[in-house]
């Protein structure tokens, strides 16, 4: 029985699509540029990674009597520039290539967007199930409204950042590790990338740091497939939104 055409379409044919262009980059490319800007990308994202680590604890120790949404909105200054400023000076005044192709490129992506609908409405029921849990409960929405708090200005505007922050997570996982890996890679680049992106969801409740995995692959996926990023940010805010506002409910906010 021959397989899905869906199957087809987004692994199957793309995995020899990547491979291939890989196999012709190894060929036609001198060697040194080959390990040059694999170097590059990896080192740059160990640093990207590490920066937002410690600009966080950094936080921590020195904000810890400022109100809660300071330290939120420093939180997302520090981790937009962590997953943008440092792999765009890589990729264009290190490397000398362009940012579109590195997930940013806008035309020809708007014609995926069913398969992210898709994506979204399979993800409902989880995220529902999920809402129930104490451990979901505590954690989302990251900003605490405090008993009889209005959601405006505070929340509205956390979530103004937080979406933001989305954006900034897709260049730097799905654009710039992705793209910047797999002509050297092929389709592994996307397994490397689900490596740290997994381990930033370690302070997450358990079942959606494992969701990482298989999240963090199929949106890999789909970069690949679309060469943009945009549709996969899109997805991200919307799941979060549904997180968010599934957690107000169960806490009685709606």
């Amino acid at each position: 029985m021959s397989a899905p055409t869906w199957w087809k379409t987004y692994v199957t044919d793309l995995v020899d699509t990547v491979e291939s262009e890989s196999d012709s980059y190894l060929e036609t490319t001198p060697r040194r540029r080959v390990v040059f800007k694999t170097i590059v990308v990896l080192v740059s994202s160990a640093l990207c990674l590490g920066f937002i680590s410690f600009a966080k604890q950094s936080l921590g120790q020195v904000s810890t009597d400022s109100a809660e949404f300071n330290r939120l909105a420093w939180w997302a200054v520090v981790t937009i520039a962590g997953f943008v400023v440092l792999p765009s000076v890589a990729v264009k005044l290190v490397l000398k290539e362009r940012l579109r192709d590195y997930g940013l490129r806008i035309r020809g992506s708007f014609g995926s967007w069913r398969v992210y609908l898709i994506l979204f409405a399979l993800s409902v029921p989880f995220i529902v199930l999920a809402s129930t849990q104490t451990n979901f409960q505590e954690t989302y929405p990251f900003y605490k409204l405090g008993s009889g708090e209005s959601w405006w200005p505070f929340l509205w505007a956390w979530w103004g950042l937080y979406a933001v922050q989305f954006v900034a997570l897709e260049f730097f996982f799905r654009g710039f590790m992705v793209h910047g890996l797999k002509l050297r890679m092929g389709i592994t680049s996307v397994f490397v990338m689900v490596v740290p992106y997994v381990m930033i969801h370690f302070a997450k409740p358990p079942l959606e740091a494992f969701s990482a995995i298989i999240g963090g692959t199929v949106l890999g996926f789909l970069s690949l497939k679309t060469k943009s990023v945009w549709w996969g940010a899109a997805l991200h805010i919307s799941i979060a939104a549904a997180m968010d506002l599934l957690a107000l409910g169960q806490k009685g906010f709606l």
